[in-house]
C-alpha cells in the first residue's frame, strides 16, 4: 500500500495525458481552420490547401513526437535528441490549453505544474547528469528565509546567522560541507542573472510549483532540477524545504571525483 507521502506526490501521467489531449485538441483546431479557410486558400493558388494542409500536419506529428518522447525518456527508452531542443516550446504552447482542459475535469493548475516537475525531475536523474560541486547552482526563494529576520542574504548568503529559525543556514552548511554555489534570488530575473553570471553545468532550484515551471524552461537546455517547497503558512510567507530530499537529490547529481 502507498503511504501518505508517495500519495501526495504529484502523478507523472497526468502532466503527460493532458498533455496529449492538449495536443489532440490543438490538431482538430489547425484542422477545422484548413477547412474552413480551404476555398479561399484555393482562389488565391490552386496547390496552397495542400502546402499549408502539409505544413500544418508536420507541426501536428513534430509536436506530438515530442510529447511521445518525454513518455520514453521517463521509461528509460532511447530517445530523439531532435525533439530535445524544442520540448519545453512545444510545452510552453500547449501548457495553457492542458489547463483549460484540466479544469473541466476539476483538475487544479497546481496539481499540473507539480506533474510537469516530477516528469522533467526524472527525465534529468535518468539522463544521468553527473556535475562537479563546484559547477553546480542551488537556487532558493526568499521566502525560504524567516520573514522576521533582520538579514538581508537575497545578495549575499553568507550574511546568514545560522540561528536555526529557517532553512537558509541548512543550505549555508550543506553548501560548505559539498562545495555547490549557493544563492538566495528574490525572483526569476534576478535568478536567470545569476546563472548567467555563474555559468554552472546544473541548477538545482527550490521553489513552488509556478516558479519551478517557468524556471527549468527559463534556463533550459541547462539541465535543472527542482525541489518543491513547503508552505505551512501558505505561498511566499516562511516556507520550509525537505533538507533530506535536498541531500537525496544532490547525492544524484554531484560527481564524486573517487570513481
Amino acid at each position: 500500500m502507498l503511504s501518505k507521502l508517495e500519495a501526495l506526490r504529484p502523478k507523472k501521467r497526468l502532466f503527460l495525458g493532458l498533455l496529449l489531449a492538449a495536443e489532440f485538441f490543438v490538431a482538430l483546431t489547425l484542422y477545422a481552420a484548413w477547412r474552413i479557410s480551404y476555398l479561399g486558400l484555393e482562389k488565391i493558388f490552386e496547390y496552397l490547401p495542400a502546402i499549408v494542409g502539409a505544413f500544418l500536419i508536420f507541426i501536428s506529428t513534430f509536436s506530438f513526437g515530442a510529447v511521445c518522447n518525454m513518455v520514453l525518456a521517463i521509461k528509460g527508452l532511447p530517445t530523439l535528441k531532435l525533439f530535445h531542443r524544442y520540448s519545453f516550446a512545444i510545452i510552453k504552447f500547449l501548457f495553457p490549453v492542458a489547463v483549460r482542459i484540466g479544469k473541466i475535469f476539476g483538475i487544479k493548475r497546481r496539481q499540473i505544474e507539480g506533474s510537469f516537475i516530477a516528469v522533467s525531475n526524472l527525465i534529468f536523474m535518468k539522463s544521468n547528469i553527473k556535475v562537479p560541486a563546484q559547477k553546480l547552482l542551488v537556487l532558493s526563494p526568499h521566502c525560504l528565509q524567516l520573514s522576521t529576520c533582520p538579514h538581508k542574504i537575497t545578495r549575499d548568503p553568507n550574511n546568514c546567522k545560522r540561528c536555526g529559525g529557517c532553512n537558509i543556514g541548512d543550505l549555508m552548511k550543506l553548501s560548505e560541507e559539498l562545495g555547490f554555489t549557493f544563492f538566495v534570488a528574490t525572483g526569476g530575473t534576478l535568478a536567470r542573472q545569476v546563472v548567467k553570471k555563474t555559468r554552472p553545468q546544473a541548477v538545482l532550484a527550490i521553489a513552488c510549483e509556478r516558479d519551478l515551471m517557468s524556471g527549468i524552461q527559463d534556463v533550459y537546455p541547462l539541465p535543472a532540477v527542482g525541489v518543491l517547497n513547503i508552505r505551512p503558512n501558505g505561498p511566499c510567507n516562511n516556507t520550509r524545504v525537505d533538507m533530506e530530499e535536498v541531500r537525496r537529490v544532490l547525492k544524484g547529481i554531484i560527481k564524486d571525483d573517487n570513481k
